[in-house]
């Protein structure tokens, strides 16, 4: 059974990430640390133990972008060791996959995180750690020798970045009251932007979820939502109406009337048409 450490400098985030750790049967223990400097204070100690230690520490579920050092430096520090602890990255930004594959990541987990996605995470972790007597179970500092006619390290790593990026989640992680949803993408009527954050509408209510109305946009455009307004992202399939009155377009999806800019209005004719007409 493994023992984990969970990187993370929003404590939320970390909040979750331990609650699905600890629910999964295959994990010992999972600590928290909340920024570089206590994760390498933890693994520090956890490398003076050894890996059969009692401070011992297998798997470093990492943040990537936190104050200070990032998830990549600590998981360089971390591989100048002989015997350092897996590294399964879990990060909002899908850019850094390949260099993540290039300092030997066991997996790529991006966020929102789902249950079942942090579960195969740790499966590739516990299929590496039960490796028999004699093959490499950890990664090491220097590169395995490739086999004839395998791909370079590089495309390897590039195709692992392609997966990632096209990974698409089914569902979003979201809090309400110290207790984690997961809302299926689908049920999504239309997004409205509030700052930093991004409220979520569905037939059931809202949700509040700390990511750019501008990252939805970029990730949830091959699901068919589009952008409206610099406030709203919509649904197209959930679009009922489309008002134009006096110059001004509007479209009603359930109960509500949103706005649409001038700048999207022309596009947004142009896609109800073809969607109308198949």
């Amino acid at each position: 059974m493994l023992r984990v450490l969970a990187v993370d400098d929003e404590k939320p985030l970390l909040e979750e990430l331990l609650y699905l750790l600890r629910s999964d049967p295959r994990v010992r223990s999972a600590e928290g640390a909340s920024d570089a400097t206590g994760a390498l204070r933890r693994v520090t100690l956890a490398l003076e133990s050894g890996p059969d230690g009692p401070d011992g520490i297998d798997v470093v579920f990492l943040d990537i972008q936190m104050a200070g050092l990032t998830g990549l430096d600590i998981a360089r520090l971390l591989a100048g060791f002989a015997r350092p602890p897996l590294i399964v990255f879990v990060t909002a930004h899908e850019g850094f996959a390949v260099q993540a594959f290039d300092l030997k990541a066991v997996d790529y987990v991006l966020k929102p995180v789902r249950p079942e996605r942090l579960a195969e995470a740790v499966r590739r972790a516990c299929a590496l750690l039960e490796r028999p007597e004699g093959a490499p179970a950890r990664p090491g500092p220097e590169p395995e020798a490739e086999p004839a006619g395998a791909a370079p390290a590089t495309t390897t790593a590039a195709a692992a970045a392609t997966a990632a990026a096209e990974r698409a989640p089914e569902q979003i992680a979201v809090e309400l009251g110290g207790v984690t949803r997961f809302v299926a993408i689908a049920d999504i009527a239309y997004v409205e932007a509030q700052g930093d954050y991004a409220r979520l509408h569905t037939d059931e209510g809202s949700h509040l979820v700390r990511i750019p109305l501008s990252t939805l946009e970029d990730r949830w455009a091959s699901r068919g939502f589009v952008r409206i307004h610099r406030g709203h992202l919509v649904a197209l399939g959930r679009i009922d109406e489309l008002r134009i009155d006096a110059g001004t377009t509007s479209v009603r999806v359930g109960p509500a009337e949103l706005q649409v800019s001038r700048r999207h209005a022309r596009e947004l004719r142009d896609l109800l048409m073809r969607q109308a007409t198949g």
